[in-house]
């Protein structure tokens, strides 16, 4: 049982977020949530030995060291009873641990079988949803998922992973391509077109092929643009990518000028000071988070520490990159992952959360591309 959860615990805790973004499994999927987190601590616990050569393994040390700033910064500017900050931390550590843990036992099945349950996964939530409500240019689709957004981080990550598989595609990939590829579309979410311009960069480059497939597109906008339909098209040209991002943007910026150095603690990710916020821009706007990476860590951990995390992020991104830039095997499905997190990012927290699809995926990518490579630089 120990060992089964050891290979096959990240793929509970990334599979689970589907449950969380269903209203009516929602409580299913945090009573697996918990579950998980208690069961997994527990065996962390009992298998002390195991569980060091894993966490202090230098692959993985980059999430140990964040680990640590989390620790460090409880220390410095929470109190011992502070249980939300001490939930969050554990969560994270947790997180970490679960994703290194499932790697290091299971390496070989989530390098050539993971992505493509993802995918599999993915199309089942379309399939069903489509049964279940068939109309879906009526208005933004959101399917079975509670969010139009949401729906789409699932749809375009499962496209976007098919299409830069190198493998022989069956008639079957082909059907799930067309049917990610709309559903994505209609959920309205701008961020796609931001997706599918990055993962037809990576499959095809600066090609003739990619010069046909951008003018293909731009006829294709202009026909779908012409009709009062809501997705991602259509809102792009009509509200633009900011939009209503610029509001969140800059009371995210002046709740971090209350508390520049020291944030706003461990549990508040993703934070805006809604105090700050004049009445008069709740009757237009929407003001919930930050809505940007960036900003959230620094809101959260203040500039230094938030600085620090930012910085061991980068850092392994980028040499991660540099050795895997030329991949086109499983690496460079991860690596688009990254990309277009750090990306999304300026629009979204991609990477402060836990118990969300993109960030678990981020945190995963960064993990199994550390581990691949020194896999490759040990056996050379």
């Amino acid at each position: 049982m120990i060992k089964w959860l050891f290979k096959y615990g990240a793929v509970i805790f990334l599979f689970n977020t589907v449950l969380l973004n269903i209203e009516s499994t929602f409580n299913i999927g945090n009573l697996i949530f918990v579950s998980l987190m208690g069961i997994f601590l527990l065996c962390l616990i009992i298998n002390p030995i195991q569980i060091k050569t894993v966490l202090f393994h230098k692959a993985f040390f980059f999430l140990l060291i964040i680990n640590s700033v989390n620790l460090l910064y409880f220390l410095f500017f929470h109190s011992i009873f502070d249980y939300e900050a001490i939930k969050f931390m554990i969560s994270k550590g947790l997180q970490f641990s679960i994703i290194s843990v499932s790697i290091y036992f299971n390496h070989e099945y989530y390098k050539n079988k993971f992505l493509n349950h993802i995918v599999y996964l993915v199309f089942g939530i379309v399939v069903f949803s489509f049964f279940l409500d068939p109309i879906i240019f009526a208005g933004r689709y959101d399917g079975i998922i509670w969010n139009e957004n949401m729906l789409a981080a699932f749809t375009i990550t499962a496209f976007s992973i098919l299409l830069l598989k190198s493998n022989k595609r069956t008639n079957l990939d082909y059907i799930m391509l067309f049917s990610l590829l709309l559903i994505s579309l209609s959920t309205g979410s701008r961020l796609v077109l931001i997706a599918l311009g990055l993962v037809f960069l990576i499959k095809y480059g600066f090609s003739l092929r990619n010069v046909i497939y951008t003018v293909l597109s731009l006829i294709i906008t202009l026909i779908i643009i012409s009709y009062n339909l809501d997705t991602s098209l259509n809102r792009f040209v009509s509200q633009s990518l900011f939009n209503d991002r610029i509001f969140q943007y800059q009371y995210a910026y002046e709740t971090l000028l209350k508390k520049p150095f020291s944030g706003y603690g461990l549990d508040k990710y993703a934070y805006i000071d809604l105090s700050l916020v004049p009445a008069y821009v709740f009757q237009t706007h929407s003001i919930i988070g930050a809505h940007n990476g960036y900003l959230a860590f620094l809101t959260q951990y203040g500039i230094l520490f938030g600085g620090i995390v930012i910085f061991i992020i980068f850092k392994k991104s980028f040499q991660i990159y540099f050795y895997f830039r030329n991949s086109t095997e499983y690496e460079r499905i991860y690596l688009f992952i990254i990309i277009y997190t750090f990306i999304a990012s300026l629009f979204e927290v991609f990477m402060t959360g836990i118990n969300d699809f993109n960030t678990i995926l981020f945190w995963f990518s960064l993990a199994i591309l550390s581990y691949s490579k020194y896999i490759q630089i040990n056996e050379n």
